[in-house]
């Protein structure tokens, strides 16, 4: 028999409209082609859709800790439900998938009209991992996501057909070995629960109320935090981003995997509740990765010639003051850690998409053929610096507050020496940032250069770059709606590892 819940404060089911609404507009798009319909029409869904992500987060309530708005068809195993922390996800998702519509006719990409309809059927996986309370529906959409991407990774670059294909097959060995790990993990869990209960499940609901317990949950926590690694990208599970990054698509593809952080997600959403006690045992085998992984990324960026790969070390990097402040297990490490992820995702697209129009004046993201960008470009050089501070926690962006909540928590859990080792780490990311904004846009042109020949910037770049850089300062200086908007829900989950509610 069906059965079909819904919050009383929405009497319509908005996440599955979310869900099935770029699904069916990429279906729509793709089958028009490269029409001229087809595009515009792509774009009208990603906008709608980040106009139903301002209804989603309109309607939670902001002070429960519940999960809201469910919806259950028992027989197919779907259950979606969303809190605080997914409203912010999704606002985030949406406003990329947004961006990347407008990304896409800035830089005038062959059939236009097929890459809408992957940018739509990639957010309709996005916003299923989002919204899922079923950690199999987690996994099968996070594949759906990756065989996209894979995909805009091996036909959408500018690199050569052997650069190309070298990438895709890097992306896809890293991410298929992910995939594979995640899948054992949750067959493991509805194992367990079958075994407790004589039938399987994967509902994060039926499986945090007999959870896994001894090996089986350590054995759980290490395939599942592996498999979401390899996706965040965190050390040494990187390998993969740096061949996407030089070699692959510049922006979009990189956006899809990185503007949204899923594997810090599922680490909330999943990782965390059913394998508790694991991971207060592993934290500190977690934390000395992630500090490693922080000082090793700064160091290889600044050994980069490439501004792509600066970039990529940059996320590694990030990624691991991400995760430093997730397994704190402390619920203000854990509230800057979501704070910086969703800060972070929307800093590197800036910087993305900054770095594709830089491409299509110049045809090179090497730093040593760049140079003099700033004075005919100087809105994408403004807004590659924004988007660089963002990340390193400026006063003025999101990350500012976030990145003291992270080291206040490290702190508090493990003394001076690796609260001091992460924001060390941080100043080395600033370090690499600014010299990489120094090489791209401020330095000596490179001999022969013609910097006089180069486009100026276009209405349709003061747009995305203006849009995205506009949403980076107000959270910045309106941070108190998003901490809101998480704390509840965060401290609850703090309160399982032993900190108070007032904590």
């Amino acid at each position: 028999m069906t059965e079909i819940f819904w919050n009383q404060q929405a009497t319509w089911p908005i996440l599955a409209v979310m869900q099935l609404l770029p699904l069916i507009g990429g279906a729509v798009v793709y089958a028009l082609g490269d029409r001229t319909a087809a595009v515009a029409l792509g774009r009208t869904v990603a906008l709608a859709e980040l106009g139903l992500a301002f209804v989603l987060y309109r309607h939670i309530d902001a002070s429960s800790t519940a999960l809201q708005m469910a919806e259950r068809i028992g027989w197919l195993g779907y259950h979606a439900a969303a809190d605080g922390i997914t409203a912010l996800f999704v606002l985030l998702g949406t406003l990329i998938a947004a961006l990347m519509t407008l990304y896409g006719l800035v830089r005038g990409l062959a059939r236009p009209g097929r890459l809408m309809a992957l940018i739509l059927l990639a957010e309709a996986a996005l916003l299923s991992m989002l919204v899922t309370m079923n950690l199999l529906w987690f996994l099968l959409a996070s594949v759906v996501e990756l065989a996209i991407a894979g995909y805009l990774v091996g036909h959408w670059s500018t690199s050569t057909e052997e650069n190309r294909r070298l990438a895709m097959t890097r992306f896809l060995q890293f991410q298929g070995v992910g995939v594979i790990l995640l899948a054992a993990g949750t067959i493991i869990l509805a194992w367990h629960h079958g075994d407790a209960t004589g039938h399987w499940s994967f509902d994060l609901f039926d499986l945090i109320q007999l959870p896994a317990t001894g090996r089986f949950q350590s054995a759980a926590f290490f395939l599942l935090f592996y498999g979401l690694a390899v996706r965040t990208p965190l050390f040494p599970l990187h390998g993969w981003l740096p061949h996407v990054a030089h070699r692959g698509m510049i922006a979009v593809a990189p956006s899809l995997l990185l503007g949204v952080k899923v594997g810090i997600y599922g680490m909330v959403r999943f990782l965390l509740p059913l394998t508790a006690e694991a991971a207060m045992v592993w934290q500190n085998f977690v934390i000395a990765f992630a500090i490693t992984g922080v000082f090793y990324a700064a160091a290889l960026a600044f050994l980069q010639t490439n501004l792509r790969r600066l970039l990529a070390f940059a996320v590694v990097s990030h990624t691991g003051l991400i995760v430093i402040g997730l397994f704190t297990l402390h619920p203000l490490g854990m509230i800057g850690a979501v704070l910086l992820s969703v800060n972070f995702g929307l800093a590197v697209t800036v910087m993305l998409f900054m770095v594709g129009f830089v491409f299509r004046r110049t045809r090179s993201t090497d730093l040593a053929k760049l140079g003099g960008l700033f004075e005919r470009t100087p809105f994408i050089a403004g807004c590659f610096l924004i988007g660089g501070f963002s990340i390193v926690g400026m006063p003025g962006t999101p990350g500012f507050d976030a990145v003291h909540f992270v080291l206040e928590a490290a702190m508090d859990k493990f003394g001076a020496l690796p609260t001091v080792a992460a924001a060390l780490g941080n100043v080395a990311a600033a370090g690499f940032l600014l010299y990489a904004f120094q090489r791209a846009f401020l330095a000596s042109r490179a001999e022969g250069y013609v910097g006089a020949a180069l486009e100026r910037t276009q209405p349709m770049e003061y747009v995305v770059g203006g849009v995205a850089v506009l949403t980076l300062l107000l959270a910045g200086f309106y941070f108190e709606p998003w901490l809101n908007l998480i704390e509840p829900t965060l401290k609850t989950l703090a309160a399982r590892f032993g900190h108070g509610m007032g904590g």
